[in-house]
């Protein structure tokens, strides 16, 4: 017994020996004062700009502020037990966000935590939330499109894959829902979609939720959600947050959309920051660099390089008017950076016209560079053709005796808008808005009665069903719309509209 007691204490002594125990600074500060989602902080000296700090209850901070006294730290949580005295921890690392496949089909908050209820991401592979844009030669042109399944923009202002297109009208005037049809129409077409939530009403963002699992959306989409009654720290680093993840996939040579719904809400809550930061206000009191915070997230939308892998990111950022001022410091900041602008104006929204894009208005860039050679072949005057008789129904309206001709076109226009309308969530394909727009460039809808006007569309519409495949795979090539296709669509049209044209003379449908 004794010998077996005397190896075991010899064995107990060489590991006590041998035991060196790891020793790793830490830095503590204190929190000097809490206000509304911010606090200052003395005592770290060395920490960083953009650096994360623990507060007590693991909320999280980043510092903002690094004065030569104290740092200025946005809260990125509930803050409401913090106060005066209590300890912080420098992390020594900048915000992050986890990454990876595990997160498609997820819902989460901009630092990473599941929103969903289906528990852990599964993912071990994290990015820093800001990350600098790629270099001009890693770049590639726009030319691919991106087709939104909205008629009035796949033909007028067309979309290009890497490029950035803003959404911008009054308070409910469509704007989150040419958004979500956009990401409807991404099924199957292997484009991977992320849409964040900046400051919404939580019950605004569970109807966009409840719509993309309704319409199977959410296989191929990452949802990033701050909700408006959280801190305005969170609502600030969500898209930063949202365009790491998007970027992860980029890299990986795929092809991805990200929506920002909405960048007002993210300015406020920067400007919310700075103020109570203490920050020097400029022009509606929001920051000097107002313009700085969006720059740099929309130029990490690109289209990368083939050496790269040829992926992309589209942006759709959407902003809020107030009273149709696109003059606004906002609107302009962001129409100054992005490669053109849908405008959606409450006169159409009002009556009826949806979705409510004014043409005029609206501008596309990247041009037809980012639209199929088939669509240039049948477009190329309906956006002059449209915007003419805008101005000339203004004009009608005054009572003024008026040509054959401009009543011809004031006609021709009426129909032009009549097939240009699109319910929500109702996306069009590619073949369906080809023979449609052939159609009304061969005035076959000229004759037919405005009130059949929705049901003589969806004719033509279904004798597009009818389109041979090897055609429709040329409709989708980079070849253009040849003589014998376009002839072939134009009589499927004509056969498709045979029951709502009328007789001149009787006034009787043939």
């Amino acid at each position: 017994m004794m010998s077996m007691f005397d190896a075991l204490f010899a064995d107990l002594k060489q590991a006590r020996e041998s035991f060196e125990p790891a020793l790793s600074p830490r830095e503590i500060g204190k929190i000097t004062s809490v206000a509304t989602g911010i606090a200052k902080v003395s005592g770290l000296p060395n920490v960083g700009y953009d650096e994360l700090l623990l507060f007590p209850g693991d909320i999280y901070g980043i510092a903002f502020n690094v004065d030569e006294d104290e740092i200025g730290v946005v809260l990125l949580g509930e803050y409401w037990h913090l106060q005066a005295g209590d300890e912080v921890e420098r992390l020594g690392h900048v915000v992050d966000v986890p990454v990876g496949d595990n997160l498609i089909g997820r819902i989460i908050n901009p630092i990473g935590k599941p929103l969903d209820g289906k528990g852990n991401l599964g993912t071990t592979e994290r990015l820093p939330i800001e990350r600098p844009s790629p270099a001009i030669m890693d770049r590639s042109g726009v030319s691919v499109p991106l087709q939104t399944g909205i008629k009035v923009i796949d033909a007028l202002i067309p979309v290009g894959r890497g490029q950035r297109e803003l959404i911008l009208g009054d308070r409910q005037t469509g704007k989150t829902a040419i958004a979500m049809d956009t990401i409807l129409n991404q099924r199957g077409k292997n484009v991977l979609c992320v849409y964040c939530a900046i400051g919404q009403r939580a019950s605004g963002v569970a109807k966009v939720i409840a719509t993309l699992r309704e319409q199977g959306a959410m296989e191929y989409t990452v949802v990033v959600v701050t909700e408006g009654n959280e801190p305005p720290g969170l609502a600030y680093v969500a898209p930063y947050a949202a365009t790491s993840i998007a970027e992860y996939f980029m890299e990986q040579g795929r092809d991805v959309l990200i929506v920002y719904d909405d960048l007002t809400h993210h300015a406020r809550a920067y400007r919310e920051l700075s103020l109570l930061l203490r920050r020097p206000p400029g022009r509606e009191a929001f920051p000097g660099d107002i313009f700085y915070i969006h720059s740099r997230l929309l130029e990490r939308a690109t289209h990368l390089s083939e050496e790269l892998g040829g992926g992309s990111l589209t942006a759709l950022p959407i902003i809020e008017t107030e009273a149709q001022d696109i003059s606004a410091y906002i609107p302009t900041n962001l129409i100054s950076i992005t490669d053109g602008q849908i405008y959606l104006s409450p006169a159409l929204f009002e009556l009826g016209i949806l979705p409510a894009v004014d043409v005029g208005k609206s501008v596309s860039r990247v041009g037809g560079k980012a639209q199929r050679a088939a669509y240039r072949g049948v477009t190329v005057d309906l956006k002059l053709a449209y915007a003419q008789f805008e101005e000339l129904e203004t004009f009608a309206r005054f009572g003024a005796r008026l040509d054959d001709d401009t009543l011809k076109i004031i006609e021709h226009g009426r129909r032009i808008r009549a097939c240009l309308k699109q319910p929500e969530f109702a996306p069009v394909s590619m073949a369906e808005q080809i023979a449609v727009l052939v159609a009304l460039t061969a005035d076959l809808f000229d004759d037919i009665e405005l009130d059949n006007m929705p049901a003589a569309e969806q004719a033509v519409r279904d004798a597009a069903a009818n389109i041979t495949d090897d055609i429709v795979e040329r409709l989708e090539s980079t070849d253009k719309l040849s003589k014998e296709d376009k002839a072939v669509i134009l009589e499927l049209a004509r056969q498709a509209l045979e029951t709502f044209n009328t007789d001149t003379d009787s006034g009787e449908p043939r």
